[in-house]
């Protein structure tokens, strides 16, 4: 019999940074960084320094989400645009740019997202709690396996 197994990676990121206006990504107007700790089954592999702008131009309703991955070997730069897509139920759409969208909900102070890219199932979320921006993702692959 074949069952199904995941090997799972986790992601974590607290920023720190300014945040004066009122609603949620509202709040997250500004620079935060911090450092993402990289865990592999619970052991931390590795960690890089990161920037998140989140902006907004005037008489705009689209924000943007640029992270920076400050590593010295290899840097990355996601330069998103996150928009509203039903106001009133508190979802957006993070666009990337080439055509893909990412669907955000907001619960209360959080943003969560689900999505599959190159075979890998992830998951995030953005958490605001007082001055702190906590940004988390976690990712897997399916591994088959014969049990009997």
């Amino acid at each position: 019999m074949k069952s199904n197994c995941y090997h799972y990676w986790y992601f974590l990121v607290s920023f720190s940074g300014i945040n004066a206006q009122i609603g949620f990504p509202e709040k997250c107007l500004g620079i935060w960084e911090g450092n993402m700790k990289i865990f592999s089954n619970g052991t931390l592999k590795d960690s890089v320094d990161v920037r998140l702008t989140v902006s907004k131009a005037p008489e705009s309703e689209v924000f943007g989400w640029k992270t920076e991955y400050l590593s010295t070997k290899y840097p990355v730069v996601k330069d998103y645009k996150m928009k509203s897509f039903h106001q009133e139920s508190n979802q957006y759409i993070v666009d990337e740019g080439d055509g893909i969208e990412l669907y955000e909900y907001q619960f209360e102070n959080k943003l969560y997202s689900v999505f599959e890219t190159s075979g890998l199932l992830l998951t995030s979320s953005y958490e605001l709690t007082d001055d702190k921006l906590i940004f988390e993702v976690t990712s897997g692959v399916k591994i088959e396996t014969d049990r009997k």
